[in-house]
């Protein structure tokens, strides 16, 4: 397993990003206070930091790394609809449900989406509830407030 670190841009709620991959691509990107692995890189983890910095920069608004989340089916096929919505725009768990098929997956939509391992880049800051409210990130409403807001004011 790899792991690097890239400082968090100024103003964002934790100092750090923390990155993991393995030899498929990125398995995990958390936002942390402190690092708590070495860094030992890999061209995924770099090339995803890359990506990120440039995000943060407002130069890059969707990701080319390669992904290796773990979890289950249903969870993938969740994740890989997250990745559907386009940058800056907001869906409703209910939106997403509807896209899997039933509007009765809103609770497994959500379980699934609290269990995504690679914030930011499979975007599930995007996800809001059906009045249009922050709920459930896994990061904190404070950085999901702040993602929303850094998409909203992207020049593009």
């Amino acid at each position: 397993m790899y792991h690097q670190y890239l400082a968090s841009p100024e103003k964002f709620p934790k100092p750090w990003v923390e990155i993991t991959a393995d030899d498929e691509g990125v398995t995990s990107i958390y936002f942390v206070e402190q690092k708590s692995h070495p860094e030992h890189k890999n061209e995924h983890s770099e090339l995803c930091a890359k990506e990120l910095e440039e995000y943060f920069n407002h130069k890059r608004e969707e990701f080319t790394v390669p992904l290796n989340p773990h979890g289950t089916e249903f969870q993938k096929k969740v994740w890989a609809h997250l990745c559907s919505i386009p940058f800056g725009e907001r869906w409703s768990y209910k939106d997403l449900a509807l896209k899997l098929g039933s509007v009765n997956y809103c609770r497994a939509v959500g379980m699934a989406n609290s269990r995504n391992p690679i914030s930011l880049i499979v975007p599930c800051h995007r996800v809001l509830g059906h009045d249009g409210k922050l709920v459930g990130y896994t990061g904190g409403l404070d950085i999901k407030d702040w993602l929303l807001v850094h998409e909203k004011q992207s020049p593009k």
